[in-house]
Order: structure tokens, then C-alpha cells, then sequence
């Protein structure tokens, strides 16, 4: 299979990695931005500012040259590998192409609301599109160690090829349908990651950690089902299993921006610190906006945009969560 991969941060590359290295021997082709940084991770056979000693598979080529729509069109498949940012244009780029399109940023279109699906609805209707997620650190998938990740689309054929791309010794890939499911989980965990970094910054212990993240599910499947999505996705991969990653892994940027901001760095402090984009702080006010509308309770993720905005101390926030009045635990 020809895959093309357009993004090579540490997702993108990572992602690219393992596709060269299946065992069903594909041709992949990443493709950079910036023609320089394209000639450098050629040269060194790695990617060193994302993925410092990770060595490229032979069968992984580096691209910067042609237009990403001749690119497309001569693939089997292709991965785009942009921050949400970045999927708009992105997708408009590549909305005539009639191979397999999947993308593997996860969050809310800042500005719009839009998830990445919706997104591709409105510039790219026709286009057979999907999405990669689940719980995975760039770094451990470029390794190659045991990783499980959801192929999400409405359309069979683009689920089958997602599966075929990537699933191999090292990365297992369940295919669903869900795809509202898949994205709003792969969205709201990372505000919901913020909320543990600020947990375990200030020490609050283990118990609330625990606490944080069960409650944190539950207002991510509220969210969810309310969008359209099923229940049982949530206690999945995409779900309750990226969602214990983000939250406790030391790999997780949006975790690391809660503990910086426990710390008593300020946002902007905290975000240049970390050198890759930290999707939960750029959609975190959006996911409120989107329960709000459909008149959804999501009191840690409220929380967690009050603390990104500066209206409220870190141990404020914990207060304020503490302090809310008694209620039943379902939903």
C-alpha cells in the first residue's frame, strides 16, 4: 500500500514509522512543510527535534516537494498529521481526492466548534474520510512497543483501510463507527488532563486523582451522547482508555500544563515550555460552549477554562469543585 503522511511533527512521524515498518512491506512517504527541516530528517534518517533517536524505517521516504494533491492522488491513503489547527485548509486542499483520508489531530476547530468530522463536512463532503485516535504517545508508537488505537468511520471501506494500513505485531487497530464517539473522547480528555496535572501540582494525592478522572469520564460521556454519540464508546480505547493515558502519563502535554500552572507559571509560562501544541488549553473553552448549548453539566471542564483565562487560583479551583452540593453518582 502507498501511503502518504502530510505533517511531520511527533505524531505524524511516529505514525509514519509504523506504517513503514508493517509487515505487509508499504511505501510511505512523510511529507514536511519546510523543505529544510524535509532535507535534515532525510539526511539524519530521523526526526530530532520530535523524535530524537528514533531511526526511520528504510522504507520511509521524506517529502517537501509537488503538491500535496498529486501526492494524495498517486496514495493508497492518506494521514493527515496537522494540528486541529490545520485541518480546514488542509481538508478544502484535498476535497476532490477519492482515496481513504484519516486524520490523527484530535480536539475542537478554535473559532467554529467544529469537530474534525464536521469539519470535513462542510469543506470536503464527498471525501471518504475517518479518524485515528486512542491512547498512544507519539514517542512509544515510534518504538515500536504495544499500542492500541481505533480506526473510526462511517464508511466500511475506509475502516478496512485504515486497519490493513496500520495494524500490525506492535499497534492493534479496532475499527468502529462511532466517529462522534471517537472524536469527542479524543477532545475532552485533554482538558480533562489539565485538570489531573493541576491535581497531582498541587499534591491533592492519589485518591483524588481517582476522584478527577471518573468524574472526568462521566462528563465526557454526557457531552458525547448528547452530541449523538453511544454511551458504550466512552468505555472504551477513545474513551475511559485515552483518557487515563493523557491523565497520568508523564508523556502527556496537557498534564504537563496542569502541573505547570500548580506551580505558579503563568499559561503563556507554561505553553512555550513544552515545544509541541497542547490541544486540551486551545479547545478547552469550546468543549464548555458545546455543553452549554445542549445544556450539559461539565463542571471540571468549566473549571479548567477559568484557570486557563487567570479568573481563578489553582486552589480555588479545587474549592470550588469540592464545594459543589451532594448529588447521585449515575450520570
Amino acid at each position: 500500500m502507498k501511503i502518504v503522511v502530510l505533517g511531520a511533527g511527533a505524531w505524524g512521524t511516529a505514525m509514519a514509522m509504523s506504517a513503514a515498518a508493517h509487515p505487509a512491506g508499504h511505501a510511505v512517504a512523510l511529507w514536511a512543510r519546510d523543505p529544510v527541516q524535509a532535507a535534515v530528517m532525510q539526511a539524519a534518517r530521523e526526526n530530532a527535534r520530535y523524535l530524537a533517536g528514533q531511526v526511520f524505517p528504510p522504507a520511509l521516504s521524506l517529502s517537501a516537494q509537488g503538491d500535496v494533491v498529486a501526492l494524495a492522488r498517486a496514495a493508497d491513503l492518506v494521514i493527515v498529521a496537522t494540528p486541529m489547527a490545520a485541518l480546514r485548509p488542509m481538508l478544502t486542499l484535498l476535497k476532490d481526492v477519492r482515496v481513504p483520508v484519516a486524520w490523527l489531530c484530535k480536539g475542537f476547530e478554535s473559532g467554529t466548534g467544529r469537530m474534525g468530522h464536521e469539519v470535513c463536512a462542510e469543506v470536503a463532503p464527498l471525501l471518504p474520510s475517518g479518524v485515528l485516535s486512542g491512547p498512544s504517545f507519539a514517542l512509544e508508537v515510534a518504538q515500536s512497543r504495544p499500542t492500541a488505537l481505533v480506526a473510526a468511520s462511517a464508511q466500511p471501506a475506509v475502516r478496512e483501510t485504515l486497519v490493513a494500513a496500520f495494524h500490525s505485531p506492535a499497534l492493534r487497530v479496532y475499527a468502529n463507527d462511532d466517529v462522534v464517539g471517537v472524536e469527542v473522547g479524543g477532545a475532552v480528555k485533554n482538558v480533562l488532563a489539565i485538570a489531573t496535572g493541576l491535581c497531582d501540582g498541587l499534591a491533592l494525592g492519589l485518591n483524588a486523582r481517582a476522584a478527577l478522572v471518573t468524574r472526568g469520564l462521566a462528563e465526557m460521556t454526557r457531552l458525547g451522547v448528547a452530541l449523538g454519540a453511544r454511551r458504550e464508546t466512552f468505555m472504551g480505547l477513545s474513551g475511559m482508555g485515552d483518557l487515563v493515558l493523557t491523565a497520568t502519563g508523564d508523556l502527556s502535554r496537557n498534564r504537563r500544563v496542569g502541573l505547570l500552572l500548580a506551580q505558579g507559571k503563568t499559561l503563556e509560562e507554561a505553553t512555550a515550555s513544552l515545544g509541541h501544541v497542547a490541544e486540551g488549553v486551545y479547545c478547552a473553552r469550546t468543549v464548555v460552549e458545546r455543553a452549554r448549548a445542549l445544556g450539559v453539566e461539565i463542571p471540571i471542564a468549566q473549571a479548567v477554562v477559568g484557570l486557563l483565562d487567570g479568573h481563578v487560583k489553582p486552589s480555588d479551583v479545587v474549592a470550588a469543585l469540592m464545594g459543589r452540593d451532594p448529588a447521585v453518582e449515575a450520570g
